[in-house]
């Protein structure tokens, strides 16, 4: 087979693991009466998505999941540019399936509303209101933390066979930190795709969620390539 097909396939599927097993444990866990995962076990969820994805699929792929990643990447020297119109169709459309599939398991309750369906934003969308300064300033910071993480982790210089730990857990603490104040983005696929569900109006903010998360990601590569890296 190709070895683009097999790289944008393992992107496909890992934005498809990242957004149904992330968004899944929101939509579906997180307030289930009396047992429900509630915020920590929603930043889990997505920081295992992630941990697994990248020992499965990032020996063919890289394990990217997320389109400002790939673009940090490409400014960090990790990534060729041409490989970036592939991975980023790749990941969008496995975000969009894995938000297909969870509206489809979501809706066979009766009486399910779809809601914010997971989505990010701002304003009123903000699950603790936050203003859209106040949301764009956490994304670009954390997308930012996120791709020095990446950089770091996956460097010559680094322990060999930890990055998947390190990135996971790193995703986890910025859910951590985040979920109050944008429903946690750092990733425009995984934002697309709830979007397109839900029945809040949140396609009318998408575009702040994939402006911040690129230019956090390129400010954290650029950052890491002038003062961190041995290059």
């Amino acid at each position: 087979m190709d070895s683009n097909i097999k790289k944008w396939t393992a992107e496909f599927l890992g934005t498809f693991w990242l957004t149904f097993g992330g968004c899944g444990s929101a939509v579906l866990a997180a307030a289930f009466p009396g047992v429900g995962i509630g915020l920590l076990g929603v930043s889990l969820a997505f920081g295992l998505t992630v941990l697994t994805g990248a020992y499965a699929f990032g020996p063919i792929s890289g394990g990217h999941f997320n389109p400002a990643v790939s673009v940090g990447l490409a400014v960090g020297g990790r990534f060729r540019w041409a490989e970036l119109p592939g991975y980023v169709i790749a990941q969008v459309l496995g975000a969009v399936a894995a938000a297909g599939v969870l509206y489809l398991i979501a809706t066979g309750k009766p009486g399910f509303e779809v809601g914010g369906f997971a989505s990010n934003g701002f304003g009123e969308l903000s699950p603790g209101k936050y203003s859209m300064t106040a949301v764009l300033i956490a994304e670009v910071v954390l997308t930012a933390v996120f791709l020095l993480v990446i950089l770091g982790s996956t460097a010559k210089r680094a322990q060999g066979g930890f990055a998947g730990l390190s990135i996971g857990l790193c995703l986890t603490l910025i859910h951590l930190v985040s979920i109050p104040v944008s429903n946690t983005s750092v990733n425009p696929a995984r934002s697309t795709g709830p979007a397109l569900f839900a029945s809040t109006g949140a396609v009318d903010q998408l575009w702040l969620f994939w402006v911040a998360p690129i230019v956090g990601a390129v400010l954290g590569a650029l950052i890491y390539q002038a003062v961190l890296s041995d290059d």
